[in-house]
């Protein structure tokens, strides 16, 4: 089990790392060798941070990401062979992957010849995938490179290759190549003036931010809340306050301070962490986050392993060694040092609780910018605090604080199921954006309703866990949350035959996910392609309502299910509008990927979600979702922006608004 905790705590700082961008441990550099006339050597150079490694270009299937190095363009120049590394490659045996594994230290240096015609010169491009790593985490990166040498004569168009890369599209301010319908309008063009003009005469609806921060942190107290009545703390709370009572002797004051101290320690201690994660991952790092597939299915998993652990078939706990340093060195220690290395030992020690909370608050906390994890861990650690100094001040309700028992693991199964049930939201995100289509919404809600019908037959005592005590009745607060989980799987059974279900709309798949409905109210976008929403504009002279959305965007399906529902709301939106709805998570690749420059650095937009989610950030000035903008059949804004919020009488102005200004510049 000790090798299960250690596998699971490396690999989440290793996904959570590789969205760490400001963190770059592997520098490339690029240049060539000259061979002959009409040879030369493209060299890619690598410098390895102390402690860190590269790993080789082929490993087991099962291992890390190789360096891979991707051709995009190739003119003028013909390869001879494939890349070659020059660099010493270390092979050891890997205790995580368990298996051997290759990897560079400190450099590595790695080239392709190519042959070429003098007198026209050469042009070749693409970029490097590559994962580093070192005892703590890994990263996983991408480096572009162009190598151009300009002859006497124009290069030959781009040349055929053995190995399929498509050619990089620039983006042209007319239009996208590619484009199956194409419009005069440059869909990349900066709007957010205009967007401002009109958010500051009308105001607009997307200043959500304060309700959102303030949400943030009542979510975070809910978790230290659940989180205190646990088997990993509740039983910590009387022990801790009767040590400080008996380590102060007669001195109340000082074991009352002493206790205040701790509970002010853990809460130092999680602000830190949401600190750290704030500063690490920046404002728009964790909405990424949250919306990526690959770091989806890892949650999904990770959220099934644990729930696994509190069904009782194992225990996951970090490593004894360091509860036992952390309870050393408070020993050996005095003062608020001491007591603040205590508040250490109760975090480590009640990880296998809390880990799972905390895990999920922080992916949910997308929306608040640089806010969002601070005040996400600091209504979680107050919540867990508050008992310690309390039970301080007045240590004769110690007595009155249920005693450890059964109950505690009864709870602990239910977060089980709890988590069982959240993870396969987060394998939904994952199934959409990759079109899997292995978890459409009916069978989303059939294992929802299995999922909380089981939960609600283990509290009536019909189902039984390996550390579940043996109960001849049932408490009363036992019955009413077992009928309560009934009436709640009993609710989403109408939803398999296409109810819309508001309660779960947040959760479930989108409603086009599902194969058979009666509901008639449900509305879809007309197009999800924004080429040809706005040159179906242009043809219906119809003004356009832009959604961008996402495949793991909560709100977004709230929108949908609370909002787009409406009879008003759906017959305008069916009828009066374009609805173009844009999906950045889409993983769909673009035909030709698209260089843009931004925060100047040049990068490539080779999804389609890469593309709208560009366009949403450089058009708009928004990253988060859901974000609505109402654009005329030309792509200039017809009023202000508008986003999460669940009024539907200010969505109807939002688009009344839009409706009046479009007929009056007609």
């Amino acid at each position: 089990m000790r090798r299960l905790s250690l596998f699971l705590i490396v690999i989440t700082v290793s996904c959570l790392s590789a969205f760490a961008q400001m963190f770059e441990p592997i520098k490339w550099k690029f240049s060539t060798k000259t061979i002959d006339q009409s040879t030369v050597e493209l060299v890619f150079s690598a410098t390895i941070d102390r402690g860190w490694h590269l790993y080789g270009m082929k490993l087991p299937d099962d291992g890390p990401t190789p360096t891979q190095f991707v051709f995009e363009g190739k003119r003028g120049a013909t390869f001879e062979g494939s890349v070659v590394a020059k660099s010493k490659l270390i092979e050891e045996y890997d205790k995580f992957f368990e298996e051997k594994l290759s990897y560079y230290n400190s450099s590595a240096v790695f080239s392709q010849k190519i042959k070429f015609d003098p007198e026209r010169g050469y042009k070749v491009d693409g970029y490097i995938k590559f994962q580093s790593c070192n005892d703590e985490a890994c990263i996983n990166g991408e480096a572009p490179f162009k190598f151009e040498l300009k002859g006497k004569k124009p290069l030959a168009e781009e040349q055929a290759d053995s190995t399929p890369s498509p050619a990089t599209a620039q983006i042209d301010s007319a239009a996208i190549t590619g484009a199956t319908q194409q419009t005069d309008t440059d869909i990349f063009a900066p709007a957010l003036d205009k967007l401002d003009k009109y958010n500051k005469e009308a105001g607009s609806t997307s200043a959500t931010e304060g309700r959102s921060l303030l949400w943030i942190f009542l979510m975070g107290m809910l978790g230290g809340l659940i989180a205190l009545i646990t088997p990993c703390v509740w039983p910590v709370i009387p022990m801790t306050v009767s040590f400080f009572l008996k380590r102060s002797g007669e001195n109340k004051a000082k074991a009352r301070q002493d206790a205040v101290l701790y509970g002010l320690g853990i809460i130092i201690i999680y602000v830190m962490l949401g600190l750290l994660i704030t500063l690490i991952f920046g404002p728009n790092a964790l909405n990424s986050l949250s919306t990526n597939a690959i770091f989806n299915v890892f949650l999904f998993a990770l959220l099934v392993v644990f729930a696994i652990s509190f069904f009782g078939a194992f225990e996951i706990t970090l490593p004894a060694s360091w509860s036992s340093k952390m309870d050393a060195k408070a020993s050996s220690t005095t003062g608020f040092i001491s007591i603040f290395f205590m508040s250490f030992v109760l975090v480590i020690v009640s990880f296998s609780c809390t880990g799972p909370i905390i895990g999920f608050l922080l992916v949910n906390v997308t929306s608040g910018g640089l806010w969002a994890p601070l005040l996400g861990m600091l209504g979680f650690s107050i919540a867990l605090a508050i008992p310690f100094g309390f039970f301080a001040l007045f240590p004769t309700l110690l007595k009155a604080l249920p005693k450890s028992g059964g109950w505690l693991n009864t709870v602990k199964v239910v977060l089980a199921f709890i988590e069982l049930a959240f993870a396969l939201k987060f394998l939904s995100v994952a199934d959409l954006a990759y079109g899997w289509g292995i978890l459409d919404r009916e069978v989303f809600i059939v294992l929802w309703i299995v999922i909380f019908a089981m939960l609600g037959f283990y509290l009536l005592g019909k189902l039984r866990f390996p550390h579940d005590d043996e109960e001849e009745t049932v408490s009363i607060p036992k019955f009413f949350m077992a009928v309560i989980s009934f009436a709640f799987a009993i609710y989403m059974i109408p939803g398999l035959w296409g109810a819309p279900l508001k309660a779960v709309s947040a959760f479930s798949p989108p409603m086009h996910t599902q194969d058979f409905s009666l509901y008639k109210n449900h509305l879809e976008a007309h197009y999800t392609d924004y080429e040809l929403g706005m040159a179906a504009a242009k043809v219906q002279k119809k003004p356009v309502v832009v959604d961008f959305s996402g495949f793991g965007c909560v709100n977004c399906r709230k929108m949908e299910a609370a909002v787009w529902t409406d009879d008003k709301v759906f017959d305008k939106l069916t009828n009066d509008f374009i609805l173009i709805s844009l999906m950045v998570d889409d993983k769909t690749p673009l035909p030709e990927p698209i260089e843009v420059e931004e925060n100047g650095a040049t990068r490539k937009l080779r999804t389609l979600g890469d593309k709208y989610s560009y366009i949403q950030r450089h058009r708009f000035g928004a990253n988060a979702q859901p974000f609505y903008v109402i654009l005329d059949e030309n792509g200039d804004p017809m009023t202000g922006s508008y986003a999460f919020s669940e009024s539907v009488e200010d969505f109807l102005k939002f688009l009344d608004a839009g409706m009046s200004n479009y007929k009056a510049k007609k």
